[in-house]
């Protein structure tokens, strides 16, 4: 059995490398989560499709909409009167964003771009989107979705 460290090194790892591949941040955090802890399937990882900057406006870091996404497959309520899990998820889910934000200087795409590139692009206009690829965008990305994985992981274990 592996013990939590070596867990949290393959979420950060995965995480990091789906987000390469998908050039998501949401749906590389989220998919080394679903992996690990056995939560949703193919069509909850479709939904974090338009989830990255929430819809590359540079709004909610996708690493974090993933992430959240997670702690609710993990923890959340299943049906109304659930209350203790929904306020658990909700407690969970301040802590994941209070931490993603101590390490990258807030949880929206434009503070993460600030706080990795020294600049913000705005992903919607396309001749930005090459200069945001030519930055090294795939790679740089790949830290927020990595910590975003290990931040949630570390709260899901600790909550199982």
């Amino acid at each position: 059995m592996e013990d939590n460290n070596t867990i949290l090194d393959n979420l950060e790892a995965k995480a990091g490398m789906y987000e390469e591949a998908f050039s998501s941040c949401a749906q590389g955090t989220l998919l080394a989560l679903q992996e690990q802890f056995g939560l949703g399937d193919v069509h909850t990882l479709k939904a974090a499709t338009a989830m990255p900057g929430i819809a590359l406006r540079g709004e909610t870091c996708g690493a974090v909409i993933g992430a959240l996404m997670a702690l609710g497959l993990a923890m959340g309520r299943e049906k109304p009167g659930q209350d203790d899990e929904a306020f658990n998820t909700y407690v969970a889910a301040d802590r994941l964003c209070a931490e993603f934000k101590k390490e990258f200087g807030g949880y929206n795409c434009r503070e993460v771009q600030q706080h990795l590139f020294g600049r913000t692009y705005n992903l919607q206009n396309m001749e930005e989107v090459a200069e945001f690829s030519a930055s090294g965008a795939g790679k740089k990305c790949a830290i927020p979705a990595g910590k975003a994985a290990r931040i949630a992981g570390l709260i899901i274990l600790e909550n199982r």
